[in-house]
């Protein structure tokens, strides 16, 4: 078959699926939701899932992806109970308003390698609840589990009596076939690397998809020291780094330098020599055949102690994390983009507005539009940085890999599609949530006209004088 054919026979199946609960109620597409979240949720269908993506993508650690999927299920599915996209979910008695939801269609969704089956298993409850079908396109190198997951949801629909071929997935992905599948899908959503995404604002239909991430942090001179370095380790070594929101740099205070790295020290940190620098980044940015420098693939989420031992450094067997000194050529250092492994960049800075600056600069130089975040209990270091910093999430006393997508202790939207608004290429600052795959029809009503007077909207210019 061609790959015309083979996506037309994907795209068939998706329509007649989602044909056939067009006319579900709230309850029935909210049970199917808790339905497919179960079967990516329960302890034994998580652990095989773990285990085949770490098998199979060579990429960070069983514990923490299982972690990764007891979390972000349970937050997509909190957000989502109870919140209404069938029929009128919303409706304003002064301005004579409703608002009815309605499915987008089909969407085609792509998953990254780096995140195989919490992506798949996330995205699938949030696409379903506006009464869609999905279409997963895998990277190749994690079809298998990304297909399993999809089994699992497969089962949870056939629960409870709902069409299976509302989530499905490109058995055998190849480009050729994910270009076609985003030529004939209602909606794209693509989360993964920015080659991914611009194929999909490509692709000629209504694409979501996600910046580059280069996630920054200031620890302010006021910060609990022990409480921002377990935080900004925890969130640097998960998963082997491999969420775009993990901590890329931090920027310190002078006056509390020497206490952090230490603290990181403690926590598996390892201080890269100066005389070690240059072997390091030469490692992780080797030059190809044409003479151009780009991250080597064989440390995308792999550990400290991995990536260190093929560089030729000499760490112990329990370092955690590589720390490496941020130098002020900031737009030229390898070392100040975005690393998907657990390799931190550290600076030091003396004010606040000296911190703020390296923290614009980095975010500016690559990851514009993603996130960053501070450790500090002063308002107007925070005020600042929401007022002026190009990033779609700050986030204050936290750690950024957890916090970002979302999470039990703060008020993000669940999500593993982050939208970086038009600095970071994308259409929305926002989560991606289960609200951008409904179509709304607004029905107005007629009401007696309520018009301004001249006086109330042009009269305190025209007194002013101007």
């Amino acid at each position: 078959m061609s790959s015309q054919e083979i996506i037309a026979s994907y795209i068939t199946r998706a329509k007649e699926a989602a044909k056939k609960i067009e006319n579900y109620t709230q309850e029935q597409i909210d049970e199917v939701c808790v339905a497919i979240g179960w079967e990516v949720y329960c302890d034994e269908n998580i652990a095989q899932l773990a285990s085949l993506a770490v098998e199979e993508s060579r990429m960070g650690n069983v514990a923490d992806k299982i972690t990764k999927h007891k979390n972000k299920v349970l937050g997509v599915l909190k957000d989502v109970k109870d919140a209404k996209s069938v029929g009128c979910i919303e409706e304003d008695e002064v301005k004579k308003i409703k608002k009815y939801a309605k499915p987008v269609g089909v969407v085609g969704a792509l998953t990254p390698v780096t995140n195989p089956t919490a992506t798949p298993a996330s995205n699938g409850i949030t696409i379903l609840k506006g009464r869609n079908a999905v279409i997963f396109a895998p990277h190749p190198r994690s079809k298998k589990a990304t297909a399993l997951a999809v089994k699992f949801m497969r089962e949870g629909l056939k629960k409870v009596n709902a069409p299976e071929d509302l989530i499905q997935v490109i058995d055998e992905p190849s480009i050729e076939l994910t270009n076609e599948l985003m030529k004939h899908v209602d909606v794209v959503l693509a989360t993964g690397g920015g080659a991914m995404v611009k194929a999909a604002y490509s692709s000629g239909k209504p694409a979501y998809g996600v910046g580059p991430g280069n996630a920054v942090t200031i620890v302010a001179e006021d910060a609990n020291v022990k409480d921002a370095a377990s935080k900004i380790m925890a969130s640097k070594i998960f998963d082997n780094a491999t969420s775009c929101s993990s901590e890329n740099s931090v920027i310190i205070h002078e006056s509390i330098y020497d206490q952090m790295i230490q603290q990181f020290e403690q926590l598996g940190g390892y201080v890269v020599k100066d005389d070690e620098r240059e072997t390091l980044e030469w490692y992780m940015w080797p030059k190809n055949d044409k003479g151009y420098r780009s991250i080597n693939p064989k440390i995308i989420a792999q550990s400290a102690k991995t990536i260190a031992s093929a560089a030729g450094l000499d760490v112990m067997d329990d370092v955690k994390a590589l720390l490496v000194k941020g130098c002020d050529q900031i737009e030229d250092d390898f070392f100040s983009q975005e690393k998907l492994s657990p390799v931190l960049t550290v600076f030091k800075y003396g004010t606040f507005e000296e911190g703020y600056r390296i923290l614009e600069r980095l975010t500016d130089n690559y990851g514009t539009g993603h996130s960053c975040g501070i450790h500090t209990f002063t308002p107007e270091y925070v005020e600042k940085i929401g007022q002026t910093i190009r990033s779609s999430r700050v986030l204050v006393n936290q750690a950024q890999a957890a916090g970002n997508g979302g999470a039990f202790f703060n008020g993000m939207p669940s999500t593993v599609s982050l939208g970086c608004g038009s600095w970071g290429g994308n259409i929305t600052t926002e989560n991606i949530t289960y609200k951008h795959f409904l179509n709304v029809t607004w029905v107005s009503e007629f009401f007696a006209p309520v018009r301004p007077s001249d006086e109330e909207i042009f009269g305190s210019y025209l007194k002013s004088g101007k």
